[in-house]
């Protein structure tokens, strides 16, 4: 029995056009370059932290953060089965600025230039202070008030930093020192 082509064009679209949906960004360029985002990841990330698409520049950041994006949170995790927030700022600023930093957030918060929130840029570390702790929490400040971060009941997700939920914790921020 010969089955028409036709046929078979009706039954290999949808898988195609599955495929196409499905496919993940991967990070071009290398660490510390700044490489255009795809039209999918500017759309996206300047609909969710309201900023024109053209003020999303940084293809491998977002890109990055794109990858990441709901991984679930899990102490000392430093994979995508699971995530804490220093582990995430670590592979955040190595892989997108080639930027080397320590492991622990009481430890990332020594590696810091101080600033003011006013004064924050793309890239820029975030500290919270949660449990009474003093920096037991780090986030990357992306912009427009927008940080991404580890959260421990959402995972990798994108917060206005001047929420009043994370607000109230916040406690430093800065630029990392190079070495």
């Amino acid at each position: 029995m010969r089955v028409p082509k036709t046929f078979l064009y009706i039954l290999l679209l949808p898988i195609l056009f599955s495929a196409c949906k499905s496919r993940k960004h991967v990070l071009k360029g290398e660490p510390g370059e700044i490489v255009q985002p795809a039209a999918s990841i500017s759309q996206k990330y300047s609909t969710m932290m309201g900023v024109d698409e053209s003020q999303i520049s940084n293809g491998r950041l977002y890109t990055f953060i794109d990858q990441w994006l709901g991984t679930p949170y899990r102490f000392g995790g430093l994979d995508k089965d699971g995530i804490d927030c220093s582990g995430f700022a670590l592979l955040l600023e190595q892989q997108v600025y080639g930027i080397n930093l320590p492991r622990m957030t009481s430890q990332q918060v020594t590696v810091i230039k101080r600033k003011y929130e006013e004064q924050l840029q793309e890239g820029d570390l975030v500290f919270f202070d949660f449990d009474g702790k003093k920096f037991s929490h780090v986030g990357v400040y992306l912009q427009n008030d927008y940080v991404v971060h580890a959260s421990t009941k959402k995972g990798i997700m994108l917060v206005k930093l001047h929420d009043p939920a994370m607000y109230k914790y916040f406690s430093r921020c800065g630029s990392v020192v190079s070495e």
